[in-house]
């Protein structure tokens, strides 16, 4: 069992989602970073899907009631079990009892805790993530939350440091056209892409409310509700562009202009408030 000691702004239970539901309204939601989180799973010797702890901005503190393998990956944070410093990206052992405290992200904003044999809450529709926006899943985490732990199935770890590379000073998202192009005005897209952007204290796992020069709509009819895909760069009335993550909704009705591309969708979602982004278009998208 891990016993959750202070959640921080928000913790939760993550994998890798439920692909294939959108038809029946259900979106995939999993980890903001999956990327992050196989990482982690692979240092304790798990199966890259095994259910972890996302904890946003930090904060979170968890005690183990067993002897455990942990790994921590994505924003890098300060960490201590005890008066003992861990280090992201690398495997550490938890005796029982221990408690494992983690600080504020240095840069980047969500964070991963994988226990070997992972966070083994129950499933729902095939997956033990929780869907924040959909209300599936384990709930948010609480203190005195005691989550079980599952039984280790793949082979012990045998790495003891897996470095990753600082992130960029800005980070640059590269983009291709969205199917509604056309509703913006004219040299949107361009516009996008020339502009840099502050990450709006409107965001969470549904999506970032981005601030910086107004997108002109050159078509003011209603769109009909279409489906949405992680990454995509919805304009809203207002002109301010709204970047989805991984909890978006499974519809929409406001055109979309871009599309992030899947594999920059990780640095998306470490995004944090307060930070500026840049747009690039993607090789051949204009």
């Amino acid at each position: 069992m891990i016993e959750v000691l202070e959640p921080g702004p928000l913790a939760t239970v993550q994998d890798l989602g439920r692909p294939g539901l959108a038809a029946l309204g259900v979106g995939r939601a999993g980890a903001a970073d999956p990327a992050a989180l196989r990482l982690a799973n692979r240092l304790v010797g798990n199966v890259e899907g095994a259910a972890g702890i996302e904890a946003t901005l930090g904060g979170l503190s968890v005690r183990v009631e067993a002897d455990v393998t942990a790994a921590l990956a994505g924003a890098p944070c300060p960490a201590a079990v005890g008066s003992r410093p861990v280090a992201p990206y690398a495997p550490f052992h938890l005796a029982a009892g221990d408690a494992l405290r983690l600080g504020t992200p240095s840069s980047g904003l969500r964070s991963y805790l994988a226990v070997r044999g992972g966070v083994a809450v129950p499933a729902v529709l095939g997956s033990r993530s929780t869907d924040c926006f959909a209300g599936l899943g384990h709930p948010p985490l609480r203190s005195g939350d005691r989550l079980p732990l599952g039984t280790a199935t793949a082979s012990p770890p045998v790495v003891d440091l897996a470095p990753q590379p600082r992130p960029a000073a800005q980070r640059v998202l590269r983009v291709l056209p969205g199917p509604r192009v056309d509703w913006l005005a004219e040299g949107s897209f361009q516009a996008l892409c020339a502009a840099t952007w502050r990450v709006s204290a409107d965001a969470d796992r549904v999506g970032i409310r981005l601030e910086g020069p107004a997108l002109r709509r050159q078509r003011r009819e209603e769109l009909p509700s279409e489906g949405m895909v992680a990454g995509a760069i919805q304009a809203s009335p207002d002109g301010r562009p709204a970047l989805l993550l991984v909890e978006h909704p499974v519809t929409g009705g406001y055109p979309v202009l871009a599309v992030v591309i899947g594999a920059d969708l990780a640095a998306a979602a470490q995004c944090r408030p307060g930070e500026s982004l840049r747009f690039s278009a993607a090789t051949g998208a204009c």
